[in-house]
């Protein structure tokens, strides 16, 4: 069952987790190269997925982004050297309770090697702020500055060196550049692997940076990995193995073992069959280029009759929330009785996958995607298709005060403007749909806010509340019709929603799906070797329970 974070922000670790409890965020950035030209609301479809279609122009109607000081609308171009802020309501996923150890500490040459768990991040990225690597090692461990100069995984384990200094940072960046770190590390793989050693330099390429999603490619770049068994383990059919990467490749380990056909036992995406079929990506894929593309399915368990009822589809006609009923929101040239038109956003009809990709994408490789997509839609209990609870709300209020933008020169490029956020006691994070009908009040604002007049109440409601509610419980008995709801909420498929910006919540993780078995063990550096101990799992007969 999912347990609420502890209030006011503080960590609270239960059945081997640390939750948070959400915040409101802001973020600033510049814009990028590959967003020029683009409508925002695009532009975030696209970039991000945790949200439906349709929830993300509704918040950008409701004013919570801006550009260059000035609220921005969907349908706002981006331009080269825009600052674009944006108030978002954080909801931080769990990682482990498992703490970071400082393994070594050494303050006359100011670095530490420290072990690092999976399932935590090292760079705040997505949805991960504060429980990265990074805001851990300065509020839990007192390092306000510290420089990586490598990085592991979200789900891989082990060891890190981190300079603490930007001298020291600069000379062991050019170590790892140069190839002069030696870089051991353990895994646990699918099948008996051949004895000896085996080396794989197949160029793998990232084709999908929102999934994270890397193959085997001739455009890609060259890698090198050196693997060696060290035990086979028939209990559960899989072998440890000793592996050295020579080169330091985005998940290298991992999709040289894939195509190799020993994929990591337990690695949620490069050893799915429901992802990879049979072969599980056994030899590559096929990467002869297609424009085959599919608008998005929704699960069979969703039935949406009409546009206006699929949250992810933006609807022809819907009113959106800063303008009246009477107006039409698309053109001001139809006719009386003509249905508004629009084009088509990327992600409506399937053309995101690929969109930042370096090469044209297979056939294969867009199934992949979109398998891999649907399978993480899966385990969020398929929040983003009933994410529509919002329908029924005004627009949302940031806590948050707006300032006017700082001179030119001490402008950052990007990051948290927290100092921009008004502080108020948080409200319970789990509500049930009923106890969210009346819209949040508006925050206070501070003496120098700027006025936002697109956050006021709109003159129309999407759709009624009771309509609202009414699709929430029917996607909830369509969920398990069978279950009564003491049985969902055993089960993580309670239909709560966040009282502030209305998101589906997810189950809980359990704490053995937040890493693979991929460590790493031993470092080789100018400064000195330094390991850490072998992990529990690389053990001989461990045994492996997979209930």
């Amino acid at each position: 069952m999912t347990e609420p974070p502890a209030p006011g922000g503080v960590p609270i670790y239960v059945d081997g987790l640390k939750k948070l409890q959400p915040y409101w965020y802001n973020y600033t950035t510049m814009a990028k190269g590959r967003w020029l030209g683009r409508e925002i609301l695009e532009v975030v479809s696209t970039e991000f997925r945790d949200r439906s279609m349709e929830y993300y122009r509704y918040a950008l109607e409701s004013g919570v982004t801006t550009i260059n000081g000035k609220v921005a609308k969907p349908d706002t171009i981006i331009k080269n050297g825009d600052r674009i802020e944006n108030v978002v309501h954080r909801h931080e996923p769990p990682i482990t309770a498992a703490p970071v150890k400082i393994i070594v500490h050494d303050k006359e040459r100011q670095f530490i090697v420290i072990d690092k768990p999976g399932s935590i991040p090292v760079h705040a990225a997505g949805r991960f702020y504060k429980q990265s690597l990074m805001v851990i090692l300065k509020h839990e461990h007192g390092f306000n500055m510290v420089y990586p100069v490598n990085r592991l995984d979200r789900l891989t384990s082990g060891l890190m060196i981190i300079p603490l200094s930007p001298i020291l940072a600069g000379k062991l960046s050019k170590e790892f550049a140069g190839g002069q770190v030696k870089k051991e590390y353990i895994a646990r793989c699918k099948g008996k692997f051949p004895d000896g050693e085996t080396v794989c330099e197949e160029p793998l390429l990232t084709v999908d940076r929102q999934m994270g999603l890397n193959i085997v490619h001739p455009e890609g770049k060259h890698a090198k990995t050196v693997f060696t068994l060290l035990h086979y383990d028939t209990n559960t059919d899989s072998s440890v193995l000793h592996c050295r990467p020579l080169t330091g490749r985005s998940h290298q380990i991992r999709v040289h073992l894939q195509f190799l056909g020993h994929p990591i036992a337990n690695d949620p995406i490069y050893s799915e069959e429901r992802i990879w079929g049979h072969n599980i990506g056994k030899g590559g894929i096929d990467i002869t280029p297609s424009e085959e593309r599919a608008a998005p399915e929704a699960p069979p368990q969703f039935e949406f009759t009409t546009l206006d009822e699929n949250p992810e589809s933006l609807s022809k006609g819907t009113p959106n929330l800063s303008t009246p009923a009477t107006q039409n929101s698309t053109t001001d040239t139809a006719a009386p009785g003509d249905t508004p038109s629009r084009k088509p956003m990327p992600r409506e009809t399937g053309h995101d996958i690929g969109m930042g990709s370096p090469v044209p994408l297979s056939a294969e490789a867009v199934r992949v995607i979109t398998r891999l997509r649907n399978m993480k839609d899966e385990d969020e209990d398929w929040g983003r298709w009933r994410d529509v609870i919002f329908r029924s709300k005004t627009a949302l209020v940031p806590k948050r005060v707006l300032t006017p933008l700082p001179p030119q020169n001490r402008r950052r490029r990007g990051g948290p403007v927290e100092e921009n956020l008004v502080v108020s006691d948080p409200p319970e994070v789990a509500v049930d749909v009923a106890s969210v009908e009346e819209p949040l009040p508006p925050a206070e604002a501070g003496p120098d806010a700027l006025e936002l007049e697109e956050a006021t109440e709109p003159d129309v409601v999407q759709l009624a509340a009771e309509d609202a509610e009414a699709k929430v419980a029917e996607y909830e008995d369509l969920m398990d019709k069978d279950a009564t709801p003491a049985e969902r909420a055993q089960e993580g498929k309670d239909m709560s929603y966040c009282p502030e910006c209305y998101l589906p919540l997810h189950p809980d993780p359990k704490p053995e799906k937040l890493y693979i078995f991929l460590h790493a063990l031993r470092y080789t550096t100018s400064l000195g070797c330094f390991e850490t101990a072998m992990p529990v799992w690389a053990q001989e007969g461990w045994e492996w329970d997979r209930s």
